[in-house]
């Protein structure tokens, strides 16, 4: 037998594990489940010495490989991190259960009673990058939820994704949870990664969270349905009617307050009515904070080290300290950008006008769209959904922060006395 086949096989063994839990899971009562992830939360906490040590080997090879230090915060855990982990836990343990929840129902004309629930999705594969933490939050979800949690992360992060998830298989037992509810896909090679996308049939949904490479990586290659997840570039709009104050400390704020992440804003158009009251003072906030702007050429004259803007900059979802910038003509110049060249995410409108910023909600097709608020609001935490397994960005079945009734699919309950058709 071929190490390739070996691995098929292994996995195959995994997967099916989580097939039989899944079973097991999916009727569970909330007590059954809450209790569970108190007893995981715990098990991190008093264990927390052998995930450091674990995750000391992932960081020092990264180091090695050359990896980025702004790679490695993300790939590091002490003790502290670990027990943030653990509250995260606890976090979902007291949200509300969306399984077995009445979505809407009546009672028809013929006298049948007609309800449809919220029921798992079953088996939840999730594809990842870089942070062990991941590893734990997206088993707390996928158990609250009724789900089995698939794992893939990232090669970086294995030993440390393996003594997590170790962890928690031991903290499950003896709790009325199966243990295989959490499962680690094995292998590290990319092989390992296909097992996953074409376990169709082991496999109901896969959720990918990483760059736009890996998303579209999975959304080409899998033949297991999948939400997609995360990718942000995400504008903010400046109208005319905007508040020039009110405006700058939006923008600075979208950029600036956490740059890494998929709701931080990538983009600003600023209509051409408002640019000369606007621009010097945005660039000027910027560039205290460290921003390097990419403008055109109405930004670039209006103040000093902007760079020139190239059309890969309008699409670019940076992550970093850097911003596209563009004066436009209209709001519906703005939106033809966003269209254009946007992912779906978030787009904020900075505006004192109503119609303005009715028009613009009506007609922006994203997952969020902010009026005079900060694109860093779209989080499952800030709309009070509290954890997430993500961002969608897609239309299907969940768009926007997914919470555990994002987890759920629905099922209909009809109940009759001797109906017959």
């Amino acid at each position: 037998m071929s190490d390739l086949d070996r691995d098929r096989e292994a996995f195959l063994r995994v997967a099916e594990r989580g097939r039989e839990a899944a079973a097991v899971l999916a009727p569970l009562p909330r007590s059954v489940k809450d209790a569970a992830l108190h007893a995981v939360a715990g098990a991190l906490v008093e264990r927390a010495a052998e995930i450091v040590k674990a995750n000391a080997g992932d960081v020092a090879r990264a180091r090695e490989a050359g990896i980025s230090e702004y790679m490695i915060d993300r790939l590091s855990l002490d003790e502290e991190r670990i027990a943030a982990i653990a509250a995260a836990v606890r976090s979902v343990a007291a949200l509300p259960d969306p399984v077995g929840e009445t979505v809407r129902g009546s009672v028809l004309p013929n006298g049948l009673d007609l309800r449809q629930i919220r029921v798992p999705l079953g088996v939840v594969g999730i594809i990842y990058e870089g942070r062990p933490n991941v590893t734990v939050d997206a088993a707390a979800l996928c158990l609250k939820s009724g789900n089995v949690a698939m794992l893939r992360g990232s090669s970086s992060a294995f030993d440390s994704n393996t003594v997590l998830v170790g962890i928690m298989q031991d903290a499950l037992r003896g709790t009325g949870v199966p243990a295989d509810a959490v499962q680690l896909v094995p292998g590290t090679s990319r092989e390992s990664v296909k097992h996953l996308m074409r376990a169709r049939g082991l496999v109901d949904v896969l959720i990918p969270r990483g760059g736009a490479s890996l998303i579209n990586s999975v959304v080409e290659g899998s033949t297991v349905p999948v939400i997609e997840t995360g990718v942000g570039n995400c504008a903010v709009y400046v109208d005319a009617a905007a508040d020039v104050d009110l405006a700058v400390d939006i923008l600075v704020n979208a950029k600036t307050q956490r740059p890494s992440v998929c709701n931080a804003a990538e983009t600003v158009l600023v209509h051409a009515d408002i640019a000369d009251a606007f621009l010097p003072r945005a660039l000027a906030a910027l560039k205290a904070k460290g921003v390097t702007v990419h403008g055109d050429e109405r930004v670039r004259a209006a103040g000093e080290g902007v760079v020139a803007a190239t059309e890969d900059d309008w699409y670019a979802e940076y992550l970093s300290l850097d911003l596209a910038a563009r004066v436009v003509g209209s709001l519906d110049e703005a939106v033809a950008h966003i269209r254009r060249y946007g992912s779906g995410h978030t787009e904020a409108i900075v505006t004192g006008s109503q119609p303005a910023a009715k028009r613009f909600v009506a007609l922006v097709d994203s997952a969020a769209v902010m009026v005079n608020a900060s694109t860093r609001f779209t989080d499952g935490e800030e709309f009070g959904f509290g954890a997430e397994i993500g961002i969608s960005t897609q239309k299907l079945h969940a768009r926007g922060p997914m919470g555990l009734p994002e987890l759920t699919s629905t099922k209909y309950v009809v109940t009759g006395e001797g109906h017959l058709k």
